[in-house]
């Protein structure tokens, strides 16, 4: 399965039933007056997040999306039914956005979330409705309301409580593959990792969502490599944990690279909690090690972690940092939505 995360739609909700002409006739009731029926209305256009999805590819070959017309209105009182719901189904994370690519209409965060985008219209008025103490056989229906029509932009930003930064072939995809079931693709050249990827991390008995994005370069942020399009879904972690490889070239300025992308990508992603890790510690000699271990500890400002998910070398440290920055992150949050106290 293709892996989407943008999409752009077409919608538009249902025109509502015409109201209906009609007068009773049947035998021996004479002057039996109106008796037409209301239309329905039209179908509404819903988004809804459900579960099960992890990805837009849904709308990469559908992207017209419209409600149902109502019924119109009958004979003997009879009104008209409503237009069936067009039903857009979009996983977790997704966002929805006018035409212009900036106005929010919504953010669907949790399974179950529903949000109508555009109000089918309403249906038209039979005759029965018109009349009146001196019009008692009115000619009149209305027709029904026409629907809306849009378009808007579905974009998802995948949820999880920790991200993978780094260069390209910098053991992001190991690391996940080896502290989670995902089964990323994992090769010995950059740029194996070409959509983002999530796995469930198990901790003892506490669990958390991993998220691993391609790699980036040095002027990804200008489109280079795979660009920063997916640093979006990096937006919505906790903590980020970068990992540089203990084989490049120079440890400090690798560090220094990715972060010059977070910090001209913006989105506050220079600003969230890190854990730095030199990765692929079992594949070097001590004296480069030391080496390495120098330069991106002047780099970072910090005492960096030794890493290697190969070996297993420091993955238990690596997640359980991760493990207290997210819950450091959940108790501030906690107390920021409290009320304050009041006696």
């Amino acid at each position: 399965m293709k892996f989407l995360d943008e999409a752009k739609v077409y919608i538009r909700s249902g025109d509502g039933g015409a109201g209906c002409v009609s007068f009773r006739r049947e035998k021996f009731i004479e002057f039996g007056g109106p008796d037409g029926g209301d239309g329905g209305k039209g179908g509404d256009v819903v988004v809804e997040c459900v579960q099960g999805l992890n990805t837009l590819i849904d709308y990469r070959y559908q992207q017209h999306f419209k409600g149902k017309t109502g019924m119109h209105g009958m004979g003997q009182n009879r009104h008209g039914g409503k237009g069936a719901d067009a039903v857009l189904k979009v996983p977790a994370g997704t966002q929805i956005f006018e035409e212009d690519g900036e106005t929010l209409l919504a953010d669907l965060t949790e399974e179950g979330q529903k949000i109508v985008l555009a109000r089918g219209g309403n249906g038209g008025f039979g005759n029965t409705y018109f009349t009146t103490s001196t019009n008692r056989a009115p000619y009149r229906a209305n027709p029904g309301q026409e629907g809306i029509e849009r378009t808007v932009w579905l974009r998802l930003k995948l949820i999880a409580e920790a991200g993978l930064v780094g260069l390209p072939n910098a053991g992001k995809s190991t690391f996940l593959a080896t502290v989670s079931a995902a089964k990323p693709k994992i090769a010995d050249y950059p740029f194996t990792t070409l959509k983002p990827g999530l796995g469930v991390v198990r901790v003892g008995d506490r669990e958390f969502v991993l998220a691993d994005i391609p790699g980036l370069i040095e002027g990804a942020h200008e489109g280079l490599g795979l660009g920063d399009r997916f640093l979006g879904h990096l937006e919505r972690c906790n903590v980020l944990l970068h990992l540089v490889d203990a084989t490049g070239d120079h440890a400090g300025e690798v560090y220094k690279t990715i972060r010059h992308e977070l910090e001209a990508y913006g989105a506050g992603l220079i600003d969230k909690p890190e854990i730095v890790a030199l990765s692929k510690v079992d594949a070097v000699d001590p004296d480069t090690l030391k080496t390495q271990m120098a330069r991106l500890k002047r780099a970072a400002k910090r005492d960096p972690l030794k890493l290697s998910a190969v070996a297993g070398i420091g993955v238990t440290e690596a997640l359980g940092g991760l493990l207290r920055t997210i819950d450091q992150h959940n108790r501030e949050a906690a107390e920021a939505e409290a009320p304050p106290w009041r006696p």
